[in-house]
């Protein structure tokens, strides 16, 4: 069972900086496409962004210019760099790995962004 590990949430003043990991141990890492989504209690699951096997990335909107997504396919690693945080970015953020019609996702990691 292939299981993606997160890290680097937690509490952050209003305009700080996290760094998010995600581990992905046990998977041909460099042929999936990496995503990172968040979500709040009671709301659906948003992608925040996304980077491709070949390096190809996507931001949402809400995070564009304030988000850098990488990966280091030698740590089979994915990590979001998120500036300028807001409230409105609390959430727990999740990474999912996709190849084709699979998926794996993470448990997840709370980001809370407060004063």
């Amino acid at each position: 069972q292939v299981r993606l590990v997160e890290s680097g949430g937690g509490l952050v003043q209003p305009g700080g900086s996290l760094r998010l990991s995600c581990a992905a141990p046990g998977i041909p890492f460099s042929r999936y496409t990496m995503h990172w989504y968040r979500q709040i209690p009671g709301k659906q699951r948003e992608l925040v962004a996304f980077i491709t096997s070949g390096g190809t990335t996507f931001y949402a909107d809400s995070v564009k210019g304030r988000s850098t997504i990488s990966r280091e396919n030698t740590k089979n690693t994915v990590y979001l760099q998120m500036n300028s945080l807001k409230p409105e970015d609390t959430a727990v953020y999740f990474c999912k790995a996709s190849w084709g019609s699979i998926d794996y996702w993470g448990q997840g990691t709370q980001v809370t962004v407060s004063s």
